[in-house]
């Protein structure tokens, strides 16, 4: 399974004759190349990216949509950071480490 996350368009450029791009993903800012959609991209548009990749074109409700999914998925308020949530499948829980203090590794 491969997870692609919508980013805003903030920067076109080309690196070497490559369509290059500035994404915004909330506030995290990354280079992406933008070969896949550079016809149709603008400044402002909204684009899923997959390893760097812009990969299809979004429409911004759909983007923010995607945005409050992958924020409701996120970790839940209080819990330890990186601590995936019990497990009641003793073949899925982390039972086998020897003093997890949740201070990792």
């Amino acid at each position: 399974m491969c997870l692609g996350i919508p980013g805003m368009i903030v920067e076109l450029r080309d690196d070497e004759s490559l369509p290059m791009g500035t994404v915004d993903f909330g506030g995290v800012r990354r280079d992406v190349c933008m070969a896949y959609v550079a016809e149709k991209a603008q400044v402002g548009d909204y684009v899923i990216v997959h390893v760097g990749f812009a990969i299809s074109m979004v429409d911004a409700a759909e983007a923010q949509r995607t945005f409050r999914l992958l924020e409701e998925l996120g970790e839940p308020e209080g819990s330890g950071e990186g601590k995936s949530p019990p497990s009641s499948d003793p073949a899925l829980s982390d039972s086998d480490s020897e003093g997890d203090s949740g201070a990792g590794p």
